[in-house]
């Protein structure tokens, strides 16, 4: 005999499975590490010392 299935229960934990793997999918295609970002953070803090030293005051 065949076991009772709650049909909004399954269908809940199919919409987690696929949730859970559009994260994983976006995680991967738009994340960076924590270097990257100190890095990023880095080169735009030193642009903007540049600008600064250039900066002309009348």
């Amino acid at each position: 005999m065949a076991d009772i299935l709650s049909l909004s229960k399954a269908r809940k934990a199919k919409a987690r499975v696929v949730k859970e793997q559009t994260a994983s999918e976006n995680r991967v295609k738009f994340g960076r590490t924590k270097a990257e970002k100190e890095r990023e953070a880095a080169l735009g803090r030193i642009a903007q010392k540049r600008l600064d030293e250039v900066k002309r005051e009348d």
